[in-house]
């Protein structure tokens, strides 16, 4: 979409339509993707706005959700990352501003209580598939790549109390 060009208002049929294939694509992926551990709609949204919470498994986090927000105009998405730093704060925010310049279609940020989320947003009109598996990819990527790095930035001290444990 052009930069200063607004997403544009989908009507209640094609907001429906997408919300089945979002449903759709989900139920495929529970059943053929490794990553996926389940998916619920959300029992209490907001009038305007249609939720998903969907688990995945990881590695290096062994499980997170994501939510996804699909409203009139865009498709918002994100995940908890991890709580707000408690020591190197300033070495640790530097690195997640040095991270986004990495990422496409997402961006760290802080949520509440200074709490780490990842996330980003495309317009409604342009939902399908792919682009669901690329988000997907995205978000599942960046967290595997910088969760263990970005904990020994901000946890420094506990990582070395596990070391001395482990001795």
């Amino acid at each position: 979409m052009p930069e200063g060009e607004v997403a544009r208002l989908l009507t209640e049929a094609e907001l429906e339509s997408l919300e089945k294939e979002i449903e759709r694509w989900l139920d495929l992926s529970l059943k053929e993707n490794p990553l996926f551990a389940s998916f619920e709609r959300d029992s209490d949204e907001p009038v305007g706005e249609s939720r998903w919470f969907i688990r995945v498994l990881g590695e290096e986090k062994d499980t997170f959700t994501l939510r996804f927000m699909l409203r009139q105009r865009m498709l918002h998405y994100e995940t908890y990352v991890m709580p707000a730093p408690d020591e190197n704060k300033e070495l640790f925010f530097e690195n997640l501003l040095i991270r986004n310049r990495k990422i496409v279609g997402a961006t760290f940020c802080l949520g509440e209580e200074n709490a780490v989320f990842l996330l980003g947003a495309i317009p409604a009109s342009t939902v399908e598939p792919n682009e669901l598996d690329r988000i997907l990819g995205t978000l599942w990527m960046t967290v595997e790549q910088n969760f263990k790095s970005l904990l020994k930035i901000g946890f420094a001290s506990k990582f070395v109390e596990i070391k001395k444990e482990n001795k």
